[in-house]
């Protein structure tokens, strides 16, 4: 049977009238979507009427994403969402790798092997001298670089793509100061590490607000975990042991996992009000059991495919409008989102 407009707009899932302008390379479609119609077309076995409408609409780019390794769960996700837009992108080749979160001179090196192999390259890392000089390297070859997640100072990036931390932070000492009703009361913080700049700028928001609103909440410890469960299971009971008046938890990073299984180990889950963020599979089960109070979240999914969209662009010399940071939400028990 021969095949349609109709058939072609079923399997890329756009209008026949996108089909049309795209077949007849008429103008009014994005690339993406341009390289979405042939791919369909192709597959279903509709052969273009010219060469020229045959000829691929752009060049495929090879793109690097480079991630820290490690149990983070956020960090897990954002890399399967990645892949799942690699598929979803035949004019990208996407490579994945994972280095070493909290060791700025292996991502140094990482960044330095991509030099003359890269066409665009987004990371998330510290904040770090060797990091910002091995950024500053690969830009100067050539290369587009964009941080993720946690944005890096005075570096030619083309953009950065995540959430505003300082607003992030902001939203977790408001919500524990309303959660807390309290005149004076203890609170902790927890962090990967305040190297990673949007650490360092959650708890800068934090404190702002606590500052501005809710004077009688003192800060007693604030305890770098490197984003590991164990080490913030660890610190936690030892905390928790410490300061038996203890009234509230921020987390800034992972380790979210550890820290409930201290308050649960010392029955404290529901006398310590805990905020942390990302809504992961477990956060998701410690929100409805009642040991987290509230989860601040961000979209991974939104964030790859604007990350790949954009570091297309930068490599093929498009015009690449930074765009606003990512929307930042918060989770309580009552309005946990369907997977």
């Amino acid at each position: 049977m021969r095949t349609t407009l109709v058939d072609i707009a079923r399997v890329a899932g756009v209008s026949t009238a996108t089909v049309d302008r795209v077949l007849n390379q008429r103008d009014g479609v994005r690339e993406r979507t341009r390289a979405q119609v042939l791919t369909a077309a192709a597959s279903l076995g509709y052969v273009l009427e010219t060469a020229e409408a045959a000829r691929p609409p752009v060049d495929i780019v090879d793109l690097d994403i480079v991630l820290p390794g490690g149990t983070n769960t956020f960090i897990n996700n954002l890399a399967a969402r990645f892949a799942d837009t690699a598929v979803a992108r035949p004019d990208v080749n996407l490579r994945l790798h994972s280095i070493e979160g909290f060791e700025p001179v292996l991502l140094a090196e990482k960044l330095e092997a991509l030099r003359g192999k890269s066409q665009g390259v987004a990371l998330i890392g510290l904040d770090h001298p060797v990091v910002r000089e091995a950024i500053r390297a690969l830009a100067d070859s050539g290369v587009p670089v964009m941080t993720l997640v946690s944005d890096i100072s005075h570096v030619p990036r083309v953009g950065y793509v995540g959430i505003d931390n300082r607003a992030a932070g902001r939203l977790a000492g408001y919500l524990l100061g309303r959660f807390l009703k309290a005149e004076t009361a203890k609170v902790a913080l927890f962090a990967g590490s305040l190297s990673y700049r949007g650490h360092e700028e959650r708890e800068m928001g934090f404190r702002h607000m606590l500052s501005e609103d809710y004077p009688g909440l003192s800060i007693v410890e604030l305890r770098e975990i490197r984003d590991d469960s164990e080490r913030a299971y660890q610190e936690a009971a030892a905390l928790l042991a410490r300061h038996p008046d203890l009234a509230g938890i921020y987390n800034i990073g992972a380790g979210n996992r550890g820290i409930a299984r201290a308050l649960q180990e010392a029955r404290r889950e529901k006398s310590v009000v805990f905020i942390g963020h990302e809504l992961t599979e477990h956060t998701r089960r410690f929100l409805i059991s009642g040991v987290m109070d509230a989860a601040i979240d961000q979209n991974p999914r939104v964030e790859a495919r604007e990350a790949v969209d954009r570091l297309a662009r930068a490599a093929r010399g498009e015009a690449n409008p930074t765009g606003p940071a990512t929307r930042l939400q918060a989770i309580f028990k009552e309005n946990i989102p369907e997977v």
